[in-house]
Order: C-alpha cells, then structure tokens, then sequence
C-alpha cells in the first residue's frame, strides 16, 4: 500500500507529488509500478492460481482521477476490467477545514470555512492516519482477509527508499507481531520532527508499550526535551508492517474507528493564497497505531478475538537508505542526481553507499517551488556523487555535464540575469561570487 494523497503544496504542486519525473524520466508511480511488477514476476506465477502480490494505493479526493488516468495510460494491467477503484484505490474521507477565527475556547465549539471561490479547498484529507477507518468502512479490509491476505506493507509515495522487504515480513511473522514501525537513528536534522516514545499503565507500572508523538502534540515547557535526540533516539519512517487479522480485530472492538491523537495543523483555506482565511486542518497519524496494538482489548468488549498471539507492536532500526523522501526540491535535486542509481528491479539505490549525501542548500526565493526549480536543471543535473555540500543563491543554472566536487558556493547577486554554469565545467571547493 502506498499513500498517495499528497500535493506536495509546498513544492507549489496541485496535483499527485507521485506524478513528478525523479529518475530518468521515470515519475515516482512508474518506480512503484515497475516494482511491483518485477516482484510478482519473481516471487509468483498466476499461471499456477498463487496468491498475487497485491498492490493499492490511497488516494485523496485530489489526486484519484490523475493517478487512474496515470494507470490506464501506462500500466493497463492494474485496470483490467475496468476494476481501478475496486482492486487498486483506496480513497481517504474527507473533513471540513475548521475556521481559526471562529474556534471557541471556551465551548469547544468548531465551524467550517466557507470559500464560494472554491468549495472543494472547505474540505481536507484527515492525515494518512485515515488508513484504518477507510480500510475498515469501505469493506475492502475484510475482502483482504476473504481473500487470504494477512499482512499489509505501508510506506509514502514519495519515498522510494521504502521497497518491499522480505526478511523483515519473515522476522514479523517469526515473532508474531502485529504492528512494526521501521524507525531511524535521529540526527541534529531530525530534532523537529515526531519520535518514538514509551508509554506506562498507571494502574500496572509493569505494563508499557510503544507510542508515537509529534511535534504538534507536545507542550512548550517540553520542547527542549522533545529535541533531545539522545533521549529520543528514534523516529518513525512511515514504513509500517500491519497483521491484518489483528487490525481488523481491534477494529471490530472499537466499532470501526481507532482511537488516534488529533494533530492540529494552521493553514489557509487556499494554501496558494496566504491572505484566504487562516483555518487549522484536523489530522491523524498512521504511525500512532503502534500505541493501540500493545494494549488489551477495551473492558466491557462484546466482541469475540479469536486471537491474541499478535496483539504486540515492536519498532525495528533500519538504514537510513530505507527512508528517502521527496519534501522539498533538494529532496528531488539529490535523488536527480548521480548519488543514487536505478537499478535493475527499479529501485533508487545510493551509489556509493559508504558515503554521505551531500549537504544541499538552494535558495528558498527562486528555487522551493518545482517551476523555478527546473530553471536550475533544465539543461541537465550536476554530478553530485563526489560533492561535500552545494550552496546556491540567487539565479543560477547548470548546462550539461556539470561535475562538482567537494564544497561549492555560487552566489548571484545580480537579480536580473542568471548566472549560467557551462557545459563540462568542473567546479572543486570553490566558492564563485558574482
């Protein structure tokens, strides 16, 4: 399962950020596709009646017409018989933006945004942690179990660091756990972002489990330890490992809705638009599951769990390779790059792995949107397999075959022409101010 409902706003993008060419004119969903299509050729043979490996994608109600459009152009075989939206989609609910405005402290009370200009910007994705309940009320979870599926692999679209892997599915199974978050070491980059925690029974100090928390659920007098990385060592991936079986148990006993902290996210009604009404987007994350399968059933429980064997969750350190989003141009401009190499079963690999990535540094004012971001690479992406870090500012742009090495700075400070970087130049340690 990939979760594709995201814009990637922040890129200035309005439509799938899995549509975007990363590799060789290959978009994020190709990668995906081809994937799947390598491992079902190598793993089965439908030929022989074995259970296929099954692909899905979660869509929002913003990106579900240009990914089926996506797949009936160049992957007919996942919309054989026209079965798009039954075998392969899986659409989020929606949920109204709340106006900041209007919020009542006091009462607790909310009232949606109103935007005539466009309606559809009054509504939102409620975050990928929307996952369990459309699984659940669309009735595709237990169709999964009819058909014999018992595990589920979850990562982000945009993450093509996140590939199938079979040892850690035989390593979940072998120790019968139901939940397992691929997590990483934190590093000083990752201070801000949410880590994974413990939580206490009060009324059985021997008992305690996992729990996730973000950044938005912790309290200001808290936030320097919540940015301890040596007491917080680890954050989540988004790359989760689900028994099926299990969730679909615990989902039965809480009558189809998981019981996950509300994040509270400040926006626009219009996120192009910073002058449209301020509104906070009500969201939950997948990864906070991890919390709720550790613990016992609800007291007072009428429904029957045959079993309990996998009610345990369990966090497994991975590489960093395991963990390459795309969140911003930098993200794209690296995996562009000759750091990472497409290999023959389509996956992005680094390309030396004994190397760290080079530190990226563009200027936010021409080049966080993707339009004034190509301007950079048009005529071609720089070798960065041997840079140490790149920093730009001000109007640049690189003609092909463009080697860097060690530490680079090129600095334009002329707002009205843009400094071009010529074919085959090879720039090392040097730092160019024009």
């Amino acid at each position: 399962m990939k979760l594709n409902g995201g814009l990637g706003t922040g890129m200035g993008l309005s439509d799938a950020k899995t549509l975007l060419k990363v590799k060789d004119e290959h978009t994020f969903l190709d990668l995906t596709a081809r994937q799947i299509l390598f491992l079902r050729e190598k793993y089965g043979d439908d030929k022989k009646d074995e259970k296929q490996l099954k692909f899905m994608l979660m869509n929002s109600f913003s990106t579900e017409e240009s990914t089926k459009k996506f797949f009936q152009n160049n992957y007919p075989i996942f919309c054989q018989n026209d079965d798009f939206e039954e075998e392969i989609q899986l659409l989020q609910n929606q949920v109204p933006k709340i106006l900041q405005n209007d919020l009542d402290e006091n009462n607790k009370k909310l009232f949606p945004v109103s935007w005539p200009k466009d309606a559809s910007m009054e509504w939102a994705p409620p975050g990928h942690g929307d996952l369990y309940i459309a699984l659940y009320g669309s009735g595709k979870l237990k169709k999964l179990l009819d058909e014999g599926y018992q595990y589920m692999f979850v990562s982000n679209g945009d993450n093509l660091g996140a590939t199938l892997e079979s040892s850690i599915l035989q390593y979940m199974h072998e120790k019968k756990i139901g939940f397992l978050m691929e997590v990483c070491e934190r590093t000083e980059n990752d201070r801000k972002g949410g880590h994974l925690a413990q939580w206490k029974n009060n009324k059985n100090n021997n008992k305690s489990g996992l729990l996730l928390r973000e950044s938005a659920q912790c309290a200001p007098e808290d936030e320097a330890a919540f940015q301890d990385i040596q007491k917080y060592r680890y954050f989540n991936t988004n790359n989760l490992w689900i028994h099926l079986p299990t969730l679909f148990s615990i989902l039965q006993e809480r009558e189809g809705v998981l019981p996950l902290p509300v994040i509270r996210n400040a926006k626009t009604v219009d996120p192009t638009d910073t002058t449209s009404p301020k509104v906070f987007q009500l969201e939950t994350a997948m990864g906070a599951a991890i919390e709720l399968f550790s613990q016992p059933p609800p007291e007072n429980n009428n429904h029957h769990t045959s079993d309990n064997i996998f009610r345990k969750s369990a966090a497994l350190v991975v590489p960093r390779v395991r963990f390459a989003p795309v969140k911003t141009c930098s993200d794209l401009f690296l995996l562009m790059s000759d750091c990472y190499t497409l290999t023959d079963d389509f996956r992005l690999v680094a390309t030396d792995t004994g190397r760290k990535n080079p530190i990226l540094s563009l200027d936010n004012k021409y080049y966080k949107l993707l339009n004034d971001f190509t301007i950079l690479i048009k005529d071609g992406v720089p070798s960065l397999k041997e840079c140490v870090s790149l920093t730009i500012k001000g109007k640049v742009k690189f003609e092909e075959n463009v080697i860097l090495k060690g530490n680079i700075t090129i600095e334009n400070t002329n707002a009205e022409e843009t400094y071009v970087v010529k074919a085959g130049t090879v720039l090392e340690n040097q730092e160019i101010k024009i």
